[in-house]
């Protein structure tokens, strides 16, 4: 991808980034839309849309959540200062959110996941997280069969209209 040249290419409001594979391997139970604590080489990485949260999940340090793995690539027009591009980023949600997920995570099998990276209608960097338990072989098949008869079903619609 090219890097934005002129400010109307910039990202201020929108998605940046969409993991596609979230709801596919992953049984979502519960969704968080969380702030990041972010330094601004990445915040101006992101406006130019330089992100993948593909492989991202949250953990939990000393009381905190924290997304790991999320890749913003480094800022091009940077001066002498920059960042790691796969550092541990702060969630900021609230304490009651916080004690949730945590006791969530505690369980078994259970993971927070990065399912969308966007910036809000005021221009705050966001990242909606699930709760979720990995799906096994025969949930994905089940899942792929619903997808495919869904879009069938469309299609005969579609005809029978005509």
């Amino acid at each position: 991808m090219k890097a934005a040249t002129h400010k109307s290419e910039l990202i201020s409001t929108g998605v940046v980034a969409h993991n596609r594979r979230a709801n596919f391997d992953y049984e979502i139970s519960e969704t968080f839309t969380a702030g990041l604590e972010l330094t601004g080489t990445e915040v101006k990485s992101l406006r130019q849309g330089h992100a993948n949260i593909n492989e991202a999940y949250g953990i939990e340090k000393n009381g905190e959540l924290f997304i790991s793995n999320m890749f913003i690539a480094e800022y091009s027009y940077r001066g002498y200062e920059s960042h790691a591009e796969r550092r541990d980023r702060k969630l900021l949600l609230t304490k009651k959110e916080i004690s949730k997920i945590i006791g969530e995570l505690a369980k078994k099998g259970s993971t927070l996941v990065a399912m969308r990276l966007f910036f809000n209608d005021r221009g705050r960097a966001k990242l909606l997280v699930g709760l979720g338990r990995g799906k096994k072989l025969y949930d994905k098949r089940e899942t792929i069969k619903e997808r495919d008869w869904s879009r069938d079903k469309q299609r005969i619609m579609s005809q029978a209209n005509h």
